[in-house]
């Protein structure tokens, strides 16, 4: 019996399979994500429905179970809303952020690095979130 914060099977193994710098994807609700899937993906479905789970209740389980380095965001146009980008770095602390051209960030969903795509039934658009995992330190390590 896991005593982890996540006991989902198919992302425990996908992430324990997730070396340093490969990519993990929260995909919300709208992300074709059939069509985005990478020859190392896995492809979990949390979306039973509309707005369960979240994209911010998945982020917060991955962050307790692995560490994160960088955060990548797909460009939102000037007149949308995406205060959900704001949530994310308040909730990532100090990791590397980018955003990305559309067309460009959906490629990068699809390269060989991402091992785990977990769509969600996330609601507000531009929602979906590619995680780059980083290195476990050890305690006696310094930031290098």
């Amino acid at each position: 019996m896991l005593k982890t914060p996540v006991i989902h099977p198919t992302i425990m193994e996908a992430l324990a399979r997730s070396g340093h710098f490969a990519q993990v994807v929260i995909a919300d609700g709208n992300l074709p994500v059939g069509a985005m899937s990478g020859p190392n993906s896995t492809t979990v479905h949390l979306n039973f429905r509309p707005g369960l789970l979240d994209a911010l209740t998945v982020l917060e389980g991955i962050l307790e179970v692995c560490p994160i380095q960088g955060a990548i965001v797909m460009e939102k146009p000037v007149e949308a809303n995406a205060e959900i980008h704001d949530t994310y770095k308040k909730m990532l602390g100090d990791v590397k952020w980018e955003e990305m051209e559309r067309w460009a960030f959906y490629d990068k969903i699809r390269e060989p690095l991402t091992t785990l795509i977990i769509q969600t039934g996330e609601q507000r658009r531009f929602a979906n979130l590619i995680l780059t995992v980083g290195v476990v330190k050890m305690a006696e390590e310094s930031d290098f």
